[in-house]
């Protein structure tokens, strides 16, 4: 899966999305990261970006009772 600080994540998403790659990999509000970068700018790219982007595109036929669930439960989880 991709990495990206805040700043970037969208023009990587873009170029691969515009490269031909239909399938992302992200954490929900981009929890977690990457302990190689030694850069605490670089996580993961998070879920809901991804999803707001990309349902732009196209119909991602995704459950959104669902995701905003997740979205809920992440808040008693990562505080």
């Amino acid at each position: 899966h991709l990495h990206s600080n805040p700043n970037t994540w969208e023009e990587k998403i873009e170029a691969a999305y515009n490269g031909g790659c239909r399938r992302f990999d992200g954490a929900i509000k981009g929890y977690g990261g990457c302990p190689m970068a030694k850069d605490d700018l670089v996580g993961n790219i998070a879920t809901e970006n991804l999803i707001n982007l990309l349902q732009k595109k196209e119909d991602l036929k995704l459950n959104e009772n669902a995701l905003n669930e997740a979205l809920i439960a992440s808040n008693k989880v990562f505080l």
